[in-house]
């Protein structure tokens, strides 16, 4: 008796999972705008130039190499930053000026202390195949110098931004347990070394970590919004103060299937680009375009709502207190 109901509720979940994973399918493939260069396989960073250009990094195992692609995803162009490694390139990021920053801060067993950010001139003013670039270096005061305990294992890193003439940086999870933190940290965007300053915390998620893991970063060009990147998600921060980029509102727009979605940018204040790594052929390879004023957003905080909410409890505690206070 038992075999068989164990027999029917599989033939009856067998087919909603299927939907599901259809329309999770469909989700994302509605979003796909073109395929990159089969070269571009593990693109790790992109961004936009001054021309609306798009251009794009590989993970590590490539050379320290910026491609310049058509709007087919092919690639046009490639530039050599001649004094730089690419050790395990993860994001690029730009400031008001144009020029580009290209993080090579992967750090996926917790074992380097110093960390790299390259800093090139805006590539529109790049008129050869190389370029020399200024280089910034940093470190966690928080690591140490001993090994990093499983459960402190949140110095890996694959996103960062440009903000008010620093770097912000959003570290990819590896504790174990897993408790899903990406922590935010602060260096300088110019040649130096430099003690990373923590600003804050966020939660994704605790339930597998690659659903959660924080791998790229991008502010809008007025600087009004900040977006995280993970594997199933968009995370949307808007009407922070200061440079705490988590207390502000926060929405999480779904993207659908499953993939190893490794960059976002965006295009202007209103759309976001973002691609995944090609996964042996099967998939991935491709970008991807949302409209922020178009897609469905989840929402998980309302920083107004938080402040009437404490203010109220602030206003019912000072109630109490009178109420209980001697009559003169």
């Amino acid at each position: 008796m038992l075999r068989k109901g164990l027999v029917i509720t599989t033939v009856i979940l067998l087919p909603i999972a299927a939907v599901a994973f259809f329309m999770s399918v469909h989700e994302l493939f509605k979003m796909k705008t073109v395929t990159v260069d089969p070269k571009l396989k593990e693109i790790s960073g992109i961004e936009f130039d001054k021309y609306k250009r798009l251009w794009a990094i590989n993970d590590s195992g490539d050379g320290p190499i910026l491609y310049m692609l058509n709007k087919d995803g092919t690639i046009e162009r490639e530039v050599t930053v001649t004094n730089a490694k690419n050790v395990d390139w993860e994001d690029m990021t730009q400031n008001s000026f144009g020029h580009f920053f290209l993080g090579d801060f992967g750090n996926n067993d917790n074992k380097r202390r110093w960390l790299t950010i390259y800093k090139i001139e805006n590539p529109i003013d790049i008129k050869t195949d190389t370029t020399e670039a200024e280089i910034i270096k940093f470190t966690y005061p928080e690591m140490g110098k001993g090994k990093v305990k499983p459960q402190d294992k949140n110095y890996d890193l694959e996103a960062f931004v440009e903000y008010k003439r620093n770097l912000y940086l959003f570290t990819k999870n590896r504790t174990q347990p897993f408790d899903g933190i990406t922590k935010l940290y602060k260096v300088g965007d110019h040649a130096a070394n430099f003690d990373a300053q923590l600003i804050g915390e966020f939660k994704t998620c605790t339930t597998l970590e690659k659903l959660c893991w924080i791998t790229s970063a991008a502010i809008s060009p007025d600087r009004t919004k900040l977006v995280l990147l993970d594997s199933t998600s968009l995370w949307l921060f808007e009407n922070f103060e200061g440079d705490n980029f988590f207390n502000g509102d926060v929405s999480r727009i779904d993207l659908g299937v499953v993939t190893q979605k490794e960059a976002v940018t965006f295009y202007d204040n209103n759309t976001l680009v973002f691609t995944d790594e090609e996964y042996k052929g099967l998939f991935g390879g491709n970008v991807y375009e949302v409209k922020l004023d178009q897609a469905k957003r989840n929402v998980i905080k309302y920083r107004d709502r938080l402040k009437q909410d404490s203010e109220g409890a602030e206003q019912k505690r000072e109630s109490s207190q009178l109420e209980k206070a001697p009559k003169q």
